[in-house]
Order: C-alpha cells, then structure tokens, then sequence
C-alpha cells in the first residue's frame, strides 16, 4: 500500500524492506536540469515521516563526498535529529550519480590501485562517461533536491549537511532563500569551496596539536607537538626517513615515512582520537631518532582503494570534483600546462602557507594531479552566488578537525546574519556522528526551539585521548615500577607498557580500517609488535608471541578474563613468569625476584575501542557490527584488565 503524501504531493511512497522507520519512493528528474540536454534519471528517496501533524516542511539529510550515499545513514540521521523530526519529515536521498541513483562507474577504474589515478585513466573515465558527465556537479544536485520539494509538496526546507553535503546546502540556500527554514551545517565547505590547495587545512595542523596537548595531556611526551612534526618533516623532506614495521605475522620490513603519509595520519585522525593521539608521541619519538613508532603508525593507515571501500563512488567524486572546483589554471590549457600552472601557483602563495608542510605536499594532497587530465565538459550553469538567506542556522565545528577546521565554520558564518557556530572540543570531522557528550544535539534543539544556544565546555582530557608514552630505547631507560627496584622493577614497568601498547594497536586496527564489519567478523585479530613479533585476539583471550615493545624485553603467552602464562625473555631484561592473580594482577617471578603487577599498565581505557571509536570504525549503518565492536571491546577491557 502507497504511503500518503503531503497536498500537492507527487511522489509515492512504499513500505520499505528492513525498516519500519522509513519509506521509499523514487523521483525521476532531468539529467540536465536547465531543459537543453534531453534525458532523465532516478533519484532515489526515504522519508521518515512526522510524528506530529501533516508535516508542511521537511528536513533535507545531505551526505558528504562527493560520491558517498545517503540511504545507508538514513537512520542515523533520524538518531542525531531527535526530537526536530518530530514536526517535519525528514528526507534522505542518494545524490544523482551515487548509490540507488545510478551510481557512475568507469572501466578505467576498476583496477585503478594508486592514491590518484594516472593521467590515462582519468582521460578514459572521463570518456567513458561521455557528454553527460557535464550534469552531475552541486548544481545539478541543488537542482534535484528543489525538484524533491517541488513534487511532494513542501512549503519549505531544513538543509542538513555534512561535510560536502554543507556545500549543496549553502549552494541551494544561494539559489532558493525563500525555501529554506533553516540550516544545521555539520563540518563545513565554504560556499565556492574546497579551495584548490587545502590552505586552511594545512593552516590548522599546528592548531589542532597543540589542542591534543591542553590540560597537560602531553606532560610527559612533549612540550611543543607543532615542532616535533616540523622536525621531522625537515628530516623526510632533507633526505628522508625510514622505520622498520614489523607485520601482524610477525614479519619485519623497512620503509621510508614520507610526507603524504604523515598527512594522511593527521587527516585519519579527523575520525579517530587515538591515532591522533598517538600521532604526538610517534612524532616526539621521531624527533628524537626512534622513527619505528611513526613507521609502525603510518603503515597503518589505510590504501586508497581500501578507503574505496568506505562507499564513495570515485567516478563520481572526480566527474564532480573536476568540474566544480575553481584550479589555479586555463580550463583551455593542456594537461602539462594545467599542471606548471598549478605549481607556479602554489609556489607563489610561499613556504608559510603549507608550513610544516611544502607546497609540493599540498599538491599531492589537492585534486590538482587528477584534475589537470580531465577534459572539461560543459559547465552546468554555475550556482548563485548570491547572499545566504538570515535564517536560523547552525555551524557545527570539531575543534580537531582538520579536513574542515574551524575557520571555515567561522567563514561561513560571517556570511549568515544570526548563525551560531558552536565548536565542540575533542571532536574530529563529522560532529554529530562522534559528539558523545550531547552539546551538539543540545543546540540542535535549542535552534529549533528559539533557545540560546550554550558553549560546549571542555571536560577533563580522556585517558584513550591522551598520548601514550614514548617508546622506550631499552628497559634500562625505565623507571623501575612503583615499590621495585633493579632490572627486575624495570622490567616489571616494561610488561604493563607492553600490555599498554598492544591494546591501543588493537583499538587502532579497529579505528583505522576501512572495513572494520569485515574485520570484526573474523575469529581473531592480529597486529605485529613495535620492535618484534606479533600478538592475537580471539574470543578466548590475547596470545603474544614474541611480542615486544622495548628493545631488548619479549612477551610470549597467553591472557585470558580467568587465567594467565606469560613468558618474559629478552636479553635485556630480567626473565620470570607471570600468571593472574587476583583483581587482574599479574604475579610471578622476573630476575628471582617475585613481582605483583596491574595487568591494565597504562589503563586499558586509554586502548579500548569503546563505543565512540567503534561506531565510527563501522560507519553509522553497521548496527549489528557496532554491537558486535562493543562486544570487541569488552574483550580488551576483561583481557586487559580496563
């Protein structure tokens, strides 16, 4: 049975499979929206509706990207909405191009497996694609969600984006003020934006480091994270510098950190605050000649076509990216003189605009090496660049964010009479998704209810956001553990920082995977050691073999919830066995000497996914995953002794 619709409604909706919250309805629009092209295609649409009353407006969920579909978040979007759907329908749809929406897809790039593809396959998608990849810029998109408005009936419209969704936001706000309600921008792209060189992006990095180290959270690695990175920046950039990386098989190998992996650890960390916190102390390490806790790091972070996996549609994301954003060259040049453009442009904005970055880092960073082989089609009519409309709006801004750091949020708020930005501390990108302290939602509903929104206030720094200790050169450079002395107390402190490292390698394989559902569904979890060996977690409790975190000191064994057998060797340490006592202490013997010793070491919280970490991990669709990731993370707590 169709669903009704609100008067003067044209769409209709059915049940959907899998849901009761939500219906499903397709709307076929224009491929060319200005009427001069002929063709159509098939948006596809949910709607939840409202609780109260037939609903007159509605709220319009917009995903970021470009390229990533909507419907899968379609009930989270409902979740972070709360109590503002209950007076308007809330309405997602898969932009054209992506998802149900007749998702594009090249030949040129199935089997593409670089971070940019080559010249010859931008060229070919670009051809594949043929004339009509001229329709599936933000214009094009602005124009559908008004053809949405349009057909069922609205009066007016609620913009909710995220990331790139804010961009189609503020560009449909430009071109029908008189239609928008209101605006909830979450992690924003000005209008007219992403700007070809990511500036502000590299202008925030030494911002959102120092951010990490308030409240003394870094009292015991550094004093100044901004330099340390700095340091080791003009190290890969003045020759280069390698780290051995030992493999969740316990296999090592020696590989050269270079900058666009250091960048790319920044901008995971957008998404996970343990790797961001361990970014300072690798960096401190690095800094100081230890680079293989920045190897081990680095070689962490995902592949490009893993991040493929994330749902972005790729041919998308270029059809859209290329055309849409404003490059420092002659759309008329060739490929070659795009590029030498873009160079000399880069380089007359000076050393201090990507510091401690190069501008050569930046450009690898940008669309600029994909962009400048793709052949432009013709433009759909650019979108207004009129005012922002002054209406009830709020800029949602995560103070680690560095992809859309807070300058932007103020940007665009200079250009809407009345918004509010509220900046929540200890948030990366995507605000609503990763703000567990309830601020965000909070002013969500104060905007809607025509309360003063309230400042978040920074509560004490989470033991799993601060950054670990630095890696130890050798177990005699350790303070004996508390009532010990000798190698033997050494020692003892080297097992719980060992335990310690092993849970957070655990949590970041979980933060940091592409396909963390994937992950979570295999029997058993494996990551390498820091100077050797590897360790394991299965359903019945951590193995290590060999494991080791302190040159000179190895783990082997087991630890389970209800009993434990490790093994310490190492030349450069003082061998025993430990077993599980009572309240998750370890007892036994190291050098002759009988130790008794938390299990937790630095506190497994610090290490644990927890909820937060693990949500993001799955992406907000993975409902049975996430349970699953909690269930992960009990594991770490009862092994670990959290």
């Amino acid at each position: 049975m169709c669903l009704p619709a609100p008067a003067g409604a044209s769409v209709l909706y059915k049940p959907c499979a899998g849901t009761n919250n939500f219906a499903c309805a397709s709307l076929r629009v224009a491929l060319d929206p200005s009427g001069a092209t002929g063709g159509t295609l098939k948006l596809a649409l949910r709607r939840h509706r409202a609780a109260i009353g037939e609903a007159r407006t509605a709220i319009v969920a917009l995903a970021g990207g470009p390229g990533q579909p909507a419907l899968p978040f379609a009930e989270d979007f409902a979740e972070q909405l709360g109590p503002i759907a209950a007076t308007r329908d809330l309405i997602v749809f898969d932009q054209r191009g992506t998802g149900e929406s007749g998702a594009l897809s090249c030949r040129a790039f199935r089997h593409v497996r670089a971070a940019t593809p080559p010249p010859a396959a931008v060229t070919a998608c670009a051809a594949q694609l043929g004339s009509a990849r001229a329709y599936y810029g933000t214009g094009a998109s602005v124009a559908d969600i008004e053809a949405i408005r349009q057909a069922a009936g609205y009066e007016k419209l609620v913009l909710y984006g995220t990331s790139y969704g804010t961009k189609v936001a503020e560009e449909y706000a430009q071109a029908h003020p008189d239609r928008v309600e209101a605006l909830i921008l979450d992690s924003v792209v000005p209008p007219g934006g992403p700007e070809a060189f990511d500036r502000s992006s590299f202008a925030a990095v030494s911002r959102v480091l120092r951010e990490v180290c308030t409240q003394g959270a870094c009292r015991h690695v550094t004093s100044d994270p901004a330099g340390d990175l700095a340091r080791v920046l003009s190290r890969i950039h003045g020759g280069g510098l390698h780290g051995r990386v030992v493999s969740p098989a316990g296999k090592s190998r020696r590989i050269a950190v270079k900058a666009q992996g250091v960048l790319s650890a920044l901008l995971t960390g957008d998404f996970s605050g343990a790797l961001r916190a361990s970014l300072v102390s690798s960096a401190r390490s690095a800094a100081l000649g230890d680079d293989a806790p920045l190897a081990r790091l680095v070689a962490m972070i995902p592949s490009e076509e893993e991040v493929e996996a994330e749902g972005i549609d790729v041919p998308l994301y270029y059809a859209t990216s290329c055309e849409d954003e404003a490059f420092p060259w002659s759309r008329a040049a060739s490929p070659a003189a795009r590029l030498a453009q873009a160079r000399s442009a880069a380089r007359s904005l000076g050393a201090a605009a990507f510091a401690p970055f190069d501008a050569t880092d930046a450009l690898r960073l940008s669309d600029i090496p994909a962009c400048a082989y793709w052949p432009f089609a013709t433009p759909f009519p650019p979108a207004s660049d009129g005012p922002l409309p002054a209406v009830p709006t709020v800029i949602l801004s995560g103070a680690y964010d560095m992809r859309t750091p807070t300058s932007n949020a103020r940007e665009v708020a200079r250009a809407i009479p009345g918004s509010h930005v509220l900046v929540v501390p200890r948030v990366g990108h995507s605000v609503l998704g990763a703000d567990f302290s309830g601020c965000a939602a909070k002013a969500l509903q104060a905007l809607f209810a025509s309360r003063r929104i309230s400042p978040c206030h920074a509560t004490p720094v989470p033991s799993r956001l601060r950054p670990p200790p630095l890696a130890p050169p050798r177990v005699a450079a350790i303070a004996p553990l508390h009532g010990y002395s000798g190698l033997p107390g050494r020692t003892a402190r080297a097992v719980q920082l060992t335990i310690g490292d092993l849970g957070r390698q655990l949590a970041l394989a979980i933060e940091t995977t592409a396909n963390a559902e994937a992950l979570l569904s295999q029997p058993s979890l494996r990551v390498g050691g820091l100077r050797a060996g590897w360790a394991k977690l299965t359903g019945g409790g951590v193995s290590f073999h060999g494991y080791s975190f302190v040159p000179g000191m190895t783990v082997s064994g087991a630890l389970r919830a209800e009993s434990a057998h490790l093994r310490i060797g190492g030349r450069g340490a003082s061998a025993g066995i430990l077993r599980l006592g009572s309240h998750h202490m370890l007892v036994g013997t190291l050098g002759g000497l009988h130790v008794r010793l938390s299990a937790s070491g630095e506190r497994a919280t610090a290490i644990v996914g927890s909820d937060a970490a693990a949500r993001h991990a799955l992406g907000p669709d993975g409902s049975a995953a996430a349970a699953r990731s909690r269930l992960l993370a009990g594991r770490l707590e009862r092994f670990l002794g959290a």
